[in-house]
């Protein structure tokens, strides 16, 4: 069994690759406020799909939202509205409750992928949790852009963002799904 620990240490790892690849979309002025924020959804989705294929069942809610609370925080900052992560945190269960209980679901769907078919978890975990990223990574967004004009966020058009952007995200995850499992390999060997 993985240690709280050796989770935190795992996040930890992540977050500072992750951290020095943001450093320079963020710092761009060639590149505009959508287009950063976009780079930075598709970093976070194929992070989050090479570590959903490492072969813990149920282990990836642990260690996923807060990656993708730490998407939020990076969201938040280009769109001109800096948050802690712990704020982002917050922010993405309450944005997971207004989008439905489909992020859940699809969380137990992971694990139960893994448990109980271990040889076809990779072939589905990685195009299921890069659209999952990505339409929290969507709704993020949207979320981010409002606050920062000082509008209210209307729950309804989340989740309709949510429906379209997760399917674009499968689509996507499926298309890149060979190139983030050879990395997610290499990863795992060079560290």
């Amino acid at each position: 069994m993985t240690s709280e620990i050796e989770k935190q240490d795992f996040i930890d790892k992540i977050k500072s690759k992750i951290h020095r690849e943001l450093l320079d979309i963020e710092e761009r002025t060639d590149l505009s406020t959508e287009q950063k924020t976009s780079q930075v959804i598709h970093i976070f989705c194929a992070t989050c799909a090479g570590v959903a294929i490492q072969p813990i069942p149920f282990a990836d809610i642990f260690i996923l939202t807060p990656l993708q609370a730490y998407m939020g925080s990076r969201i938040a900052s280009i769109q001109g509205v800096p948050i802690s992560e712990s704020k982002a945190t917050t922010i993405v269960a309450d944005l997971a409750k207004a989008i439905g209980l489909g992020l859940l679901a699809q969380q137990l769907a992971i694990g139960a992928y893994k448990t109980f078919i271990p040889f076809l978890g990779a072939v589905t975990t990685v195009p299921m949790v890069y659209g999952l990223t990505y339409g929290m990574g969507k709704v993020m967004e949207a979320y981010f852009e409002s606050k920062a004009k000082g509008q209210k966020v209307d729950p309804n058009q989340l989740k309709d963002i949510w429906k379209k952007a997760k399917k674009e995200g499968e689509k996507e995850g499926k298309a890149k799904q060979s190139e983030i499992e050879e990395d997610s390999k290499v990863s795992k060997v060079s560290d």
